[in-house]
């Protein structure tokens, strides 16, 4: 058996990226990094054969191989495919969404060092929680959100004309997740706000005929409550390790 690894385009990948989409059938982190030109595309070659391609960060995260995918027919050669494909790419790191079996796979394999990047999340139920007493509505020109980290969101829950939470949704995902982010203010911390927000920005994400999703940093308990309380549950984990010496 032969394999060979090519740099390509993201127009050479781009046919076989829904393939690797439909197979994960869940949000993929860094779904848009190529297309938004922050990684390089390698094909991979089986005996003359294209069966399979990856991605490696240029940017961001420059060296890291995300993105692998074989053809079904050559699912029993993945390991030595992806092993070459470490190679040729040069890549220093490995990350892996744990609920996408093949690429955490290839992780456990080749990996070291293995460190948990982010807790992920999907709807589980609907949820009916009480307004704590603020009002939801869409995120007005002059609506000040202090000492923010988050974005700038979409909705906003205001009380007593100060606005205590912010939030939205990020579409650079595959189709059709939708991953919910948001923020509460010091002082309303802790009352319900935070859930709040997050149930009815899951509602206004399927009103726009999205799928929402979550994450967050795992020593953030807060932000996973908060997004549990409002019908998230854990579905996975984003991992990266260090590519790990040959054996």
């Amino acid at each position: 058996m032969n394999i060979r690894v090519e740099q390509a385009t993201y127009a050479d990948v781009l046919p076989f990226r829904e393939m690797y989409r439909h197979e994960a059938n869940c949000q993929i982190i860094h779904d848009s990094s190529l297309a938004r030109g922050f990684a390089d595309a390698y094909l991979i070659f089986v005996d003359g054969r294209m069966e399979g391609y990856g991605a490696v960060f240029t940017k961001h995260y420059p060296g890291r191989l995300f993105e692998f995918h074989t053809f079904p027919s050559e699912r029993a050669n993945a390991l030595e495919m992806f092993r070459e494909l470490l190679a040729v790419s040069g890549a220093i790191e490995i990350e892996a969404q744990t609920n996408m079996p093949l690429a955490f796979a290839m992780l456990c394999e080749c990996g070291s060092d293995i460190t948990l990047e982010s807790v992920l999340f999907h709807d589980a139920f609907t949820t009916n929680l009480a307004n704590p007493g603020g009002v939801f509505r869409p995120r007005g020109p002059g609506d000040q959100f202090p000492d923010q980290s988050e974005p700038d969101g979409d909705w906003v829950i205001e009380v007593d004309d100060k606005i205590a939470a912010n939030g939205g949704y990020l579409t650079h995902y595959n189709p059709p997740y939708g991953d919910i982010y948001m923020e509460a203010a010091e002082p309303f911390r802790r009352q319900g706000y935070g859930s709040y927000l997050v149930q009815e920005i899951k509602r206004v994400c399927y009103e726009a005929g999205k799928k929402p999703s979550a994450r967050c940093n795992p020593a953030n308990t807060a932000s996973r409550k908060t997004l549990q309380r409002a019908g998230f549950a854990p579905v996975g984990h984003l991992l990266f390790g260090r590519v790990a010496a040959p054996q």
